[in-house]
């Protein structure tokens, strides 16, 4: 990659995949256009594919054909964005038959108690990835993994190397249809799933969002009450835990901060940890995620209004958030910042540990020194972005966060310039050239 150059400015779809988007386009100015998908038709198709016919509790009609409508009328999906769209409804509707099957057949699942979740909160791209990488890694915690949340049926350990292996084709395929995304943020099988992923058999989740360029569902979806989407979230915890238990859930998702009342009114006694990191460099990370992300899906996809987007969002969210959290017991929730994970991230989970009274095993700090030395060889490159380029100043950015920075005393920006993923990774250049790598290796942590 140019060291002069951002990695969206690098972005370039391979070419099988061009002449494919290609050829949907030429078929789009022909009187050949495939139909709008509607919610009743891939309602009845995943009825006939799983041959079932009960998605339990709580209603899911109006929020499926909101997205699809659109997706089909704003999102101006290549022809890969279509399947994918049907691909992944479908794939949903069908887990969702499914679950519902196995608490009939498993009635225990409905029994399962999840007592003290932790939830990883903070502007995203502000470190709540690496946190929930290394709390994971704790023997004592549980988080949902990727290819469990994919294929989450049957709640046992049958099958678990197959879905296994499946989840990761279906890495290896994403990584081939956006391969500048693996720049940007981590995609594997037994990579740590955000809570969003949970949410979305409801069809209200922020996913969708990230994926597609989708104003009218983003409208109606921020004026949901989030607590049936919550409930779910629940449903879906109680079966990835009837499959294997652990003392504690750590869940991770920066979308929470916008919900906090519902997710409080489902997990009472929830626990939260808060990252903090300048919002200009959050915001001009996420908005190079989100454009990549969406440009899988979609050939028009414009940067300046998907950071326009991210900031009215966050900003609001933020707020929103500050006044909510404000009830919560301080030693409910602890405050961690970007810089500090970065410097020494064991070090800040043994204070999020001390500050709620955990224990912190040897063999705990153990798994996270090797997961930390895996990630710096595996660290495929860098990303790069600039937040010029999607037209907002750093001016702009603060005076929308001005009462997050003030309350928490975060820095200003400190000049235009181009941050690379070394700022974003779970471990920063300056870290590299530490001893925390080499220490890890010495003791024969690095070959796992």
């Amino acid at each position: 990659m140019n060291a002069s150059s951002t990695t969206l400015q690098q972005m370039r779809p391979l070419l099988p995949v061009r002449l494919l988007n290609g050829c949907g386009a030429l078929l789009e100015k022909t009187r050949i256009r495939a139909k709008p998908a509607l919610a009743i038709d891939l309602i009845e198709t995943a009825k006939r594919r799983c041959r079932l016919d009960d998605f339990g509790e709580g209603e899911f009609f109006e929020g499926l054909s909101r997205l699809l409508e659109s997706c089909h009328g704003e999102a101006r999906l290549n022809l890969i964005g279509k399947i994918a769209l049907r691909t992944d409804v479908l794939q949903t509707l069908c887990s969702r038959l499914q679950m519902e099957r196995d608490r009939q057949l498993y009635p225990n699942i409905a029994h399962q108690e999840i007592r003290e979740p932790l939830f990883i909160v903070g502007l995203p791209r502000s470190g709540t990835t690496l946190l929930h990488s290394l709390l994971a890694a704790d023997p004592e915690h549980r988080c949902p993994l990727m290819w469990e949340v994919r294929s989450p049926t049957p709640p046992t350990l049958a099958d678990e190397k197959r879905r296994v292996q499946r989840a990761t084709r279906s890495c290896k395929f994403f990584n081939w249809l956006a391969p500048t995304f693996r720049y940007v943020h981590a995609v594997g099988a037994e990579v740590p799933q955000e809570c969003i992923s949970l949410m979305t058999p409801t069809f209200m989740s922020d996913q969708f969002d990230a994926m597609y360029y989708v104003p009218s569902y983003r409208a109606w979806f921020f004026q949901q009450d989030l607590r049936p989407a919550y409930e779910y979230h629940r449903r879906f915890l109680q079966h990835l835990q009837f499959r294997r238990a652990a003392p504690r859930w750590i869940l991770k998702a920066p979308t929470h901060m916008f919900a906090l009342p519902a997710l409080l009114s489902v997990y009472p006694d929830a626990l939260f940890v808060q990252t903090h990191r300048t919002p200009i460099d959050a915001m001009a990370s996420v908005s190079s995620l989100v454009t990549i992300l969406r440009s899988a899906f979609s050939d028009a996809v414009d940067p300046v209004t998907v950071c326009r987007e991210a900031i009215d969002y966050w900003s609001e969210t933020m707020d929103k958030f500050l006044n909510e959290r404000d009830r919560l017991a301080s030693k409910r929730i602890c405050d961690v910042e970007y810089d500090e994970i970065s410097r020494d991230p064991i070090a800040a989970v043994r204070r999020i540990s001390d500050h709620f009274g955990w224990s912190f095993s040897k063999q705990a700090e153990q798994r996270m020194r090797v997961l930390v030395a895996k990630h710096a060889e595996r660290q495929p490159g860098n990303h790069r972005y600039h937040l010029s380029q999607f037209g907002f100043s750093a001016d702009k950015v603060l005076t929308a966060f001005a009462p997050y920075c003030q309350r928490f005393g975060l820095p200003p920006f400190d000049g235009e310039k181009v941050w690379s993923s070394l700022r974003d990774s779970p471990l920063p250049e300056t870290q590299r050239r530490s001893g925390f790598v080499s220490v890890a290796k010495n003791n024969g942590e690095a070959g796992g």
